[in-house]
């Protein structure tokens, strides 16, 4: 069976090259006669990818010397609670709601401290996100917290929010490493790998020196403590030594494609592809403001449920994966991540405008 053009949210696809990549070595990592499955996280050899891996990263996003690169289990969502954890010093923090995954964040930070909600789209089913340029920060918050691309919505900040001068934490799970970004902007930017970087598992935290302290709330488990984890290089205990292995080889392939400059420009270009049509369809529609619209993630909807099952069905019969919205919007939703092809994009429009044509 040939491949399929796959636009999950995440687990999401990877580039093919690396995919083969790690089929060639997966018997024998480089003569070491074992797989990297099998490895010691200790051995000499591990040591070497993980060191490469986040020379690589930092080369990549031009991360500057005083931020640490964490390799973290977990998960996006255990950041949840790690964040407020190691932050919170004040015992507050301001969040803005812009879809699912932040109002997660910010139910889960309300254990620790005093959340206030500093902005949201909720009132519009998170179809745009808020003006950020004049919040009314708390004068004692600790953090102010975004998801700053939501998977689920589709939608993405065009400008980072006004803190007025407060610590800004960013979970970029869904536009990681999808286009450049000035990391000094940011206190905390962290990131699920499973949908732009490489397999589930694997949360990639990129964290300001100076905020990695022993100064935790108490009761903060050992393996939450950032410091733990940036004491020890990411090795106090058995990290997810496969999917390091993988990121590293998706930030070779970033690199020896241009970096991050040419791979926005690629993505802007896939979605435009998409976009146009939604715009000019009088069958589709996309369900996000247009100056809010991620390049990550593209929800539409016909405006008729059943339509939407037979959109989804034929698409699949199609070769066209994973194309039904996230359970709480419906609808269908194109992930079209780094490694989705051009192609991959011009043949879903194709797609859909051959459908339109059938079901008008």
């Amino acid at each position: 069976m040939s491949r399929v053009y796959n636009f999950s949210a995440g687990p999401a696809v990877l580039p093919e090259e690396v995919l083969k990549e790690a089929a060639e070595e997966m018997m024998d990592y480089r003569g070491c006669g074992m797989s990297v499955m099998e490895m010691s996280h200790r051995s000499k050899m591990f040591q070497t990818i993980i060191d490469e891996a986040e020379a690589d990263i930092r080369m990549l996003m031009n991360i500057p010397d005083n931020y640490k690169v964490l390799f973290l289990q977990g998960g996006a969502s255990q950041q949840f609670a790690a964040v407020p954890m190691n932050l919170m010093k004040n015992g507050v923090a301001d969040y803005i709601q812009t879809g699912q995954w932040a109002k997660k964040a910010a139910q889960e930070a309300k254990n620790y401290g005093k959340v206030n909600i500093v902005a949201s789209s909720e009132d519009k089913t998170y179809s745009y996100i808020p003006d950020c340029s004049d919040l009314p920060i708390s004068e004692d918050a600790d953090y102010v917290y975004i998801c700053e691309n939501n998977t689920i919505y589709g939608t993405k900040y065009k400008t980072l929010p006004n803190t007025k001068g407060k610590l800004l934490v960013s979970d970029v799970s869904s536009s990681f490493l999808s286009e450049p970004i000035d990391v000094t902007k940011y206190g905390v930017v962290y990131g699920g790998v499973q949908k732009n970087v490489g397999p589930a598992g694997l949360v990639i935290d990129i964290i300001r020196e100076d905020l990695i302290t022993d100064d935790v709330l108490p009761g903060t488990p050992t393996m939450l403590k950032w410091k733990t984890q940036a004491d020890n290089g990411s090795l106090y205990n058995t990290p997810n030594c496969w999917g390091i292995y993988i990121c590293g080889k998706v930030f070779k392939w970033l690199l020896n494609n241009g970096g991050l400059e040419a791979m926005q420009k690629k993505n802007i270009e896939k979605a435009q592809i998409l976009y146009d049509f939604l715009d000019q369809s009088k069958l589709f529609k996309g369900t996000v403001e247009k100056d809010s619209r991620s390049i990550m993630n593209v929800p539409f909807v016909t405006g008729n449920d059943e339509l939407d099952a037979k959109f989804v069905a034929e698409s699949k019969a199609a070769g066209m994966e994973n194309l039904k919205g996230h359970r709480t919007v419906g609808g269908m939703r194109a992930s079209i991540y780094n490694a989705m092809p051009k192609a991959g994009v011009e043949r879903l429009v194709e797609f859909m405008a051959d459908f339109e044509k059938k079901n008008s």
